[in-house]
């Protein structure tokens, strides 16, 4: 196994790659969370909203798929260390997706917030 300590940026930039196209591949709900971020980007790029309202959205989507990395990663390493059932795991698993689910309504409000405010301003 390549060491990852002490990298050049290059190749720092390779593992998050190749770690995110990973996740991608093996993640459904990843693909679903990535696909709302390129909605949320077409969305910016059609309603032309202020600069703050894109900080937002971009922050909160980037939250939400970063928190999908941190369960992807999470999981996986749950499973490699304890391959059976157990009840602590499946707490970790749940926390994991608890914390997705957290970011998610976190986004959600972001966007409720963008249409209140663009309905205003009709």
């Amino acid at each position: 196994m390549e060491s990852y300590k002490n990298q050049r940026f290059r190749a720092r930039l390779g593992f998050a790659l190749r770690g995110f196209a990973h996740a991608l591949r093996s993640e459904a709900s990843l693909r679903v969370q990535a696909l709302a971020g390129a909605a949320a980007l077409v969305a910016l790029l059609v309603l032309r909203p202020a600069p703050v309202w894109w900080a937002l959205v971009l922050l909160a989507s980037a939250a939400v798929v970063s928190a999908e990395l941190f369960n992807t990663a999470i999981e996986h390493l749950a499973d490699l260390l304890h391959p059976q059932q157990s009840p602590d795991v499946r707490v970790l698993k749940d926390c994991a997706a608890a914390g997705v689910l957290i970011a998610v309504l976190g986004a959600l409000g972001v966007a409720v917030a963008l249409l209140v405010h663009l309905l205003d301003s009709i």
